[in-house]
């Protein structure tokens, strides 16, 4: 005896979901999500591995740069949010640029541990065998630290998701979090608000399944 407007039966979120699909609504809106969530995940997991690398590598960059790198972190990116927009506008470089600081931090943080936690053993025989520096770096401490540097980017594709949904809220004219306040709004549409939660759900568990296929894909090169 819920009424619809507070929580509505799966059917009807069902119904509306498909609908939302038929009239072009949900494509219009997730476009626009998908393409923030690519480029700012990718933008934001290539800064994060080249980070992770140098801070893993380097003890006195790491001394210097890991308690900026975990005080901006620890800044909630609803408050970065408006800033970004002020200074990139409310287009799609404020959103990639939200997207690319959420993602930033896991994967860097978990590349500098896995990179600087290399076997000892497998460092001591590349210096042993003449290696370079970067030698070690490509045979040794990547595919080493491949499984560590892939945890961190499955927790990042998630979280670009959510960038991608905050920037959509501090400003835009389409995107699944510009749908949500819509449906939550002007439109009042209950069971669309449900329907769109779910549609971004789905952006999820894609961008998860994708980051494990990559990691599945190369496990069987390696192998």
């Amino acid at each position: 005896a819920v009424p619809q407007f507070i929580l509505p039966a799966p059917s009807v979120i069902a119904v509306r979901f498909a609908e939302a699909w038929a009239d072009g609504t949900m494509l219009r809106h997730l476009v626009p999500t998908v393409t923030e969530v690519t480029v700012g995940g990718l933008l934001g997991g290539a800064l994060g591995l080249l980070i992770g690398v140098t801070l893993g590598l380097s003890g006195s960059a790491r001394r210097v740069v890991s308690p900026y790198l975990v005080a901006a972190q620890s800044t909630p990116i609803l408050a970065l949010g408006p800033v970004l927009v002020l200074w990139l506008g409310p287009g799609l470089a404020a959103k990639v640029a939200v997207c690319a600081l959420i993602t930033l931090f896991p994967v860097a943080i978990s590349t500098l541990v896995a990179i600087r936690d290399v076997d000892p053993g497998t460092l001591e025989l590349m210096r042993s065998l003449g290696a370079s520096r970067w030698q070690s770096l490509r045979y040794a401490r990547l595919p080493a630290a491949r499984s560590g540097i892939l945890a961190g980017a499955r927790v990042a594709a998630t979280l670009a998701v959510v960038g991608a949904i905050v920037g959509e809220w501090l400003g835009g004219t389409a995107g699944l979090g510009v749908l949500l306040n819509l449906a939550r709004g002007s439109l009042f549409d209950t069971p669309l608000l449900f329907a769109d939660l779910l549609q971004i759900a789905i952006v999820g568990v894609s961008a998860y399944g994708l980051v494990l296929v990559i990691e599945r894909v190369s496990s069987k090169k390696i192998a």
